[in-house]
């Protein structure tokens, strides 16, 4: 009896400009200080503090990680040094390298009958369009908005401690996710490269095999890591999203929440997902296409090729499939999971206005398990007794919650591309037509054969 005296926890259904607490009642317990406030303020992060929300890249700036990564990657377009740096290494990894490889590594006389070049030639068009569309995405965002609006850092003093807190542990994780995709397809592709290069001859006076070696290796580490960068920013802005809905979600679960409130707070988030779909709409579309292309032209030219299939003659084929899909299924993955929240706000919104309704006329003083209602909507695994206060004067009207529940139903939508969404009809849609696609090629061989 006693531990179920200590969870209860009052909520009075007052309207205020405040959000809900949850906090027990404590009559010993006292407000801080303005001292203590001041000195809590003192021990936030430069990053978390609004008054430093728009400010440069500093010695003590939490992007400062960030920024000297993207300086290492040659992406770095704060000044014209680094823009002009950047333009060049791109041009010279992207374009020139895997054209001169094309041109100048030929097969010895000698050599057995398989043939790794065409595969190789055909790699290396989608391995840099890829790379264009993503350079031109990344160089286009520093450009228009910067490091900090790009992340939407510049109005990140409105979340709440959680949000600001888990994000900021995301924004240092972003290269290591980064590190985790790209190595398993370098050992591979470091492994076929010595195998190609021992077996091939160069064409090219005065150019050593080793230096083309060192060059077709760093070129594809360049092209590969600025595809799977900008599909990790773009898995960054969805968790932010994912994290501003979780602090939606906390909203219903108090009766006291005023509509008005999770209104403006939901159409904050719409609003920055609105964003997020205008600005990555071109780099999806184009990536899709290019992934399409690429695969069934493989499929088609594998499937055409004679010669028995082995990791010398194929490989590139195999590590180029693995780095498109790779970066194919986290941009889709997460832009579906978003969505999948966004309409699934509906749910408990309505569920959030069943409660509040039936509370309010039950009587004066009730007594409802709210939380532990709302709890298998927000994966929380506590249970509270919440005792009810309801003034029936001081309630928010009916027809205000009703039309919070409409215009959530009405605007359930995530990330969206040209107006559709991304959700997971959209996947199954583009799982059946690739499949349709490979059944063709398929029968298309088989007739031909």
């Amino acid at each position: 009896m006693n531990q179920s005296k200590s969870n209860d926890t009052g909520i009075n259904i007052e309207p205020s400009n405040r959000r809900v607490s949850f906090a027990e009642n404590h009559p010993n317990e006292q407000e801080p200080s303005p001292q203590q406030h001041q000195s809590n303020n003192n021990s936030v992060p430069l990053l978390l503090q609004p008054s430093c929300a728009r400010s440069k890249s500093m010695i003590f700036d939490d992007l400062r990680n960030f920024r000297i990564s993207l300086k290492w990657c040659a992406l770095d377009h704060s000044s014209c040094i680094g823009k002009f740096i950047s333009y060049v290494v791109f041009v010279f990894f992207t374009i020139i390298i895997p054209f001169l490889t094309s041109i100048f590594v030929e097969i010895p006389a000698t050599a057995p009958e398989d043939d790794p070049i065409s595969f190789n030639k055909l790699v290396q068009i989608p391995e840099s369009a890829l790379a264009i569309i993503a350079f031109v995405t990344l160089s286009s965002f520093l450009r228009r908005y910067g490091l900090r609006q790009l992340l939407f850092l510049d109005a990140f003093q409105e979340d709440t401690t959680y949000v600001r807190r888990w994000y900021t542990q995301e924004l240092d994780k972003a290269f290591r996710y980064l590190t985790y995709l790209v190595l398993p397809s370098l050992f591979l592709e470091l492994a076929h490269k010595i195998i190609f290069f021992s077996a091939v001859e160069i064409s090219a006076p005065y150019i050593s095999p080793f230096i083309v070696f060192v060059l077709v290796l760093v070129s594809w580490v360049y092209r590969t890591g600025v595809f799977l960068l900008v599909c990790v920013l773009f898995k960054l802005t969805c968790e932010l999203q994912k994290l501003r809905f979780e602090g939606v979600h906390k909203l219903f679960e108090g009766c006291g929440s005023e509509a008005g409130m999770i209104f403006k707070e939901h159409l904050r988030i719409r609003r920055q997902l609105w964003v997020t779909s205008h600005r990555y709409r071109f780099f999806i579309v184009g990536c899709v296409f290019t992934i399409t292309v690429s695969q069934l032209g493989s499929l088609l030219l594998v499937l055409a090729s004679k010669s028995d299939k082995t990791f010398f003659n194929s490989g590139d084929v195999l590590i180029c499939s693995a780095v498109q899909l790779s970066g194919f299924f986290l941009c889709i993955l997460a832009a579906a999971r978003i969505t999948h929240r966004a309409q699934g706000i509906v749910a408990i919104a309505t569920r959030w206005h069943l409660l509040v309704t039936k509370a309010s006329s039950e009587s004066k003083y009730c007594k409802s398990r709210l939380s532990d209602e709302l709890a298998s909507d927000s994966d929380s695994g506590h249970s509270f007794n919440i005792h009810v206060s309801v003034i029936p004067s001081q309630l928010s009207c009916f027809q205000t919650r009703q039309s919070l529940v409409t215009y959530l139903q009405h605007n359930q939508r995530g990330i969206t591309v040209y107006g559709y969404s991304l959700d997971r009809r959209l996947l199954h849609t583009l799982f059946a037509f690739e499949f349709s696609l490979v059944l063709w090629i398929l029968s298309r061989v088989v007739v031909l054969s």
